[in-house]
């Protein structure tokens, strides 16, 4: 009885075999890289005031990450917001061109009347079109102050420094006190987005054509990491290196938890 299932067994293990083969044949070496590496920068020269974020902090985009001393803009906004919402004149001016405009009108019945000549009528209607012209001024005025408040309020948003993508803090570069400008070489500080990793893979020309965008492929990082998880495939490279054989290819893998770091070699099954 026991015979009966030994060709059986076999062809399992065999079977069990072709399989594993198949998966190795199907595997490639591969390395998780960070989304993307950004220096941070101010937009404009100025002294750091202070840094808000630690190395390993996590941040999103917006956040504000670091302030460069801003005095005297602080103060030119001011002065402008002062300007822009001032009233005094507006409303004085207002009451100039109501009381030349009931003048007029008072002069033009007169004049219908004969009781005025119409040299006094026109003085009180170029009297108006004064008054008017002056609180049409004093709007405009308003307006190019309004105008200056915005600018005054953009030139110090650029004394803050804001996360221009969500990720996590490197290495910080610059200190309180330290000068810091758009074309130094040092940045403030360095962020790494890890959230959606990279997997980059070069596979040799004979898969060319196998591999697709859209593709899903299960990544297995080394240990200690370790686990599974699942990457679709975004890049394919259109070239291929006529030296080497190989073309290079990008997969997406999700990272919502931070769980995997960027650095770590893998394998790629498809």
């Amino acid at each position: 009885m026991k015979n009966r299932f030994i060709p059986m067994i076999c062809l399992g293990a065999l079977a069990a075999g072709g399989a594993a083969a198949q998966d190795a044949k199907n595997e490639f070496d591969c390395l998780i890289e960070a989304r993307q590496q950004v220096d941070v920068r101010a937009s404009a020269e100025g002294v750091i005031e202070s840094v808000l974020v630690r190395r390993g902090d996590k941040v999103k985009k917006g956040d504000l990450l670091a302030k460069l001393s801003s005095g005297p803009e602080l103060a030119t906004v001011n002065l402008a917001r002062s300007r822009s919402t001032m009233e005094g004149e507006i409303k004085a001016a207002e009451a100039r061109v109501d009381l030349a405009k009931k003048k007029w009108e008072r002069a033009d019945e007169l004049h219908k009347r004969n009781f005025i000549s119409a040299n006094a009528k026109d003085e009180a209607e170029a009297e108006l079109r004064l008054a008017t012209e002056q609180w049409r001024a004093l709007q405009e005025s308003r307006q190019l102050a309004e105008l200056e408040l915005k600018r005054a309020e953009e030139v110090l948003l650029q004394r803050s420094v804001r996360s221009p993508v969500n990720g996590v803090v490197v290495a910080l570069l610059l200190k309180p006190g330290e000068l810091a400008s758009s074309n130094q070489k040092d940045p403030i500080l360095k962020l790494s987005e890890i959230d959606p990793l990279h997997v980059e893979l070069v596979l040799p020309v004979k898969e060319y054509g196998r591999i697709k965008r859209g593709q899903i492929a299960l990544i297995i990082p080394e240990q200690p990491i370790g686990g599974t998880y699942h990457a679709k495939v975004d890049v394919v490279d259109a070239t291929v290196d006529a030296a080497s054989g190989t073309f290079g290819v990008r997969l997406l893998l999700p990272n919502p938890h931070d769980r995997i770091p960027a650095g770590v070699k893998c394998r790629a099954r498809f």
